[in-house]
């Protein structure tokens, strides 16, 4: 559990609230049902418009990772292909096939199955490349998936409190009524903004770093297969892969 990132929205919710109850308002005016599901189902609708049906899925189980951050340990998978290309220096390649059925990443399995095979440095690279490549590219959609919720909330929270004036205007004959329609009109605004500037933007900005993270992973790992592949000396591959490591 990342407990910044809890952390962070509550601060932020706790500063608006806060500051909306230092100004002698109530936190009652910013519960309005019919605000929140104009500008959450109208900025779902047009997510889901835009994106097709595999990236709308892999951005929403994306998004947990703002909250829940895989694990990305480089020091371990630093100290794994060294071990690795002492194995294979010492008794060969082939004795690593035992080590493939304990890998729990398939992309870490099929680049030590590569290995294992016998293939070339170059055509290890090359097949794991692709790969990335395909990872990367579904990745960065799904946190655009955020980013552009971040886009269109605004300005449905703009069209929601349009609807709440035009629903004001109709109320034209009691004037009693006027300034507290008005008031709640504006909350669908503040709910389009608060969302994208509290919510979607924050979680893209992290998913981002996160794909950021597992590409730089998966690049240590080419690398290293490469580096085995070649007959590298073991310390130098220690000592390279530790670049990686910040």
């Amino acid at each position: 559990m990342d407990k910044l990132s809890l952390f962070g929205l509550l601060i932020a919710l706790t500063g608006i609230i806060g500051g909306q109850l230092l100004e002698g308002g109530s936190v009652s005016v910013l519960l309005q049902g019919a605000a929140f599901l104009i500008v959450f189902g109208g900025t779902l609708g047009a997510v889901m418009l835009q994106n097709p049906q595999v990236v709308f899925m892999s951005g929403l189980k994306m998004g947990r990772w703002a909250f829940v951050t895989p694990k990305i340990d480089l020091q371990s998978l630093a100290y794994q292909l060294t071990a690795w290309s002492s194995v294979a220096r010492k008794e060969g390649v082939l004795m690593l096939e035992a080590q493939i059925r304990s890998v729990k990443d398939p992309f870490v399995a099929k680049g030590l199955q590569l290995l294992v095979d016998g293939n070339s440095a170059e055509k290890i690279r090359e097949v794991l490349e692709v790969d990335v490549h395909t990872y990367e590219e579904l990745r960065w959609q799904g946190a655009r998936v955020w980013e552009s919720a971040a886009g269109y909330s605004p300005t449905i929270g703009i069209l929601g409190a349009v609807l709440g004036l035009i629903h004001v205007m109709q109320s034209l004959g009691d004037p009693s009524k006027l300034g507290a329609g008005i008031a709640v009109a504006f909350i669908a605004t503040i709910y389009g903004v608060g969302l994208a500037n509290l919510v979607f933007l924050p979680i893209a900005g992290k998913l981002k770093m996160v794909i950021m993270q597992q590409l730089v992973m998966r690049e240590m790992l080419i690398d290293g297969l490469v580096m085995i592949a070649n007959a590298e000396n073991p310390r130098f591959i220690e000592n390279k892969l530790k670049g990686y490591i910040s």
